[in-house]
């Protein structure tokens, strides 16, 4: 995925160093991604005592895991009633309690096990820009607060107080959440996954799986081969053919962001204790402060790779409705990845065939959900207990003409961009 153009994030890489290598013979598990949800599984997954190789096409960080906006949100896109509607009592409660520890998994890991990595535990704003979404945010509340989370809603005031934006009707505050620097979790991930005894194989990407006995066989661009009992595909939206029907079950997008230069002291109302934000447009716009003090601002894009600055004009465009005080407030970094979506705006799990397993689909909690489920993926992994995952596993199932995902994402983009428009 290369740009026309140099593109650079805002993200400190941590100094410690990565030791890579190949484990030799039967292996118990390898794992094909080095992102959240990979090198977590790995890390977990070395401690309970299994032999792990990770499988990563590129280096550490190049993916979504190394240049999304760093927001740690718990729960998931749908609200608690709809997942015990979707799942029922039993499995939809297991799921609701999951989901609403994933962003305490992952700062009690940082925590824990003191890892290099900026991070603020301010909570996440999902701010109202009509009244109908200041109505969805009040069902949102209600549900949550069912849960016994630390949630509350926001009114005209106390929303602009707490951002410093513009034209908000209001908003829902949930306190579980809050930032990191993604770049720096996912190297520190791969450290401590390596320090517990994983193998890492970095800028190798794995072009085959074969099925021999009770063995798997993988296989990679320069030749190398790894035999392991199970085998854990963890690309989400880097997702190629290497597995059949995984990336024709996706739809993948862009997510551009940009970030302005330090901000002023006098710019101390933009964001003043650290919250992140996603609004609730159709084509949401999310934004933050970056531990140096920039406004770090995003947004969907189209799918091609950018070709010029001009491609990053429709979020500066909204920054500066949103923030007019702004003005002429130098960008100095611009920067993109791809991330996954699925059809019903939930992550899913696969296991196509025995010790083949995978989990896609974000939707936007990428850094909780991931992280945390690397945690419960290798339980599964070491033990065999379907019990231990919070989703069923579920059949790969390829979008209907998925080959033209392009234009329908291209026509819903420009549709949902003009009643975005009209909503203002």
């Amino acid at each position: 995925m290369q740009s026309a153009i140099p593109v650079s994030s805002v993200w400190r890489r941590p100094v410690s160093p990565l030791h890579c290598r190949c484990e030799e013979g039967d292996l118990d598990l390898v794992v094909i991604g080095a992102g959240y949800q990979g090198l977590s599984t790995a890390l977990h997954a070395a401690r309970a005592g299994l032999s792990v190789q990770v499988i990563e096409a590129g280096g550490i960080g190049d993916g979504a895991s190394g240049v999304n906006g760093g927001q740690v949100i718990p729960g998931l896109k749908q609200d608690p009633e709809t997942l015990l509607a979707l799942f029922g009592d039993e499995a939809g409660r297991r799921l609701i309690e999951f989901s609403a520890g994933t962003a305490d998994f992952v700062f009690d890991l940082i925590a824990r096990e003191g890892l290099d990595v900026e991070h603020t535990r301010s909570g996440w704003i999902q701010a109202a820009h009509t009244e109908t979404a200041m109505q969805a945010a009040v069902q949102r509340n209600r549900q949550w607060r069912a849960q016994g989370a630390d949630v509350a809603l926001l009114n005209p005031a106390e929303i602009a107080l707490l951002t410093g934006a513009e034209g908000y009707r209001g908003g829902f505050l949930d306190r579980r959440a809050g930032v990191v620097n993604p770049l720096a979790l996912v190297h520190e991930l791969a450290r401590i996954a390596t320090e517990a005894g994983a193998a890492l194989l970095l800028n190798d990407a794995a072009t085959s799986l074969q099925r021999e006995g009770t063995f798997w066989q993988v296989s990679t661009r320069s030749g190398r081969s790894f035999r392991a009992r199970k085998v854990l595909v963890a690309t989400n939206a880097y997702s190629e053919g290497l597995v059949p029907n995984l990336a024709r079950s996706l739809v993948w997008l862009h997510s551009f962001q940009i970030a302005t230069e330090p901000l002023p002291p006098d710019f101390d109302f933009i964001l003043p204790s650290g919250q992140a934000v996603s609004d609730s447009r159709r084509i949401v716009l999310y934004y933050r402060r970056s531990a140096d003090g920039r406004l770090v601002f995003g947004g969907r894009a189209p799918m091609r790779v950018p070709q010029s600055t001009d491609d990053w004009l429709h979020l500066e465009r909204a920054m500066r409705r949103l923030f007019p005080m702004l003005g002429s407030m130098r960008i100095e970094q611009r920067w993109f990845g791809r991330v996954a979506m699925t059809p019903d705006y939930m992550p899913h799990l696969h296991e196509p065939q025995p010790g083949l397993l995978m989990a896609a689909g974000c939707q936007g909690r990428g850094i909780g959900l991931m992280v945390a489920l690397g945690g419960v993926l290798a339980r599964y992994l070491a033990e065999g207990s379907r019990e231990a995952l919070p989703l069923p596993i579920s059949p790969l199932v390829p979008i209907p003409l998925h080959r033209f995902r392009r234009l329908g994402v291209a026509a819903h983009l420009a549709w949902y961009r003009l009643l975005d428009g009209l909503e203002r």
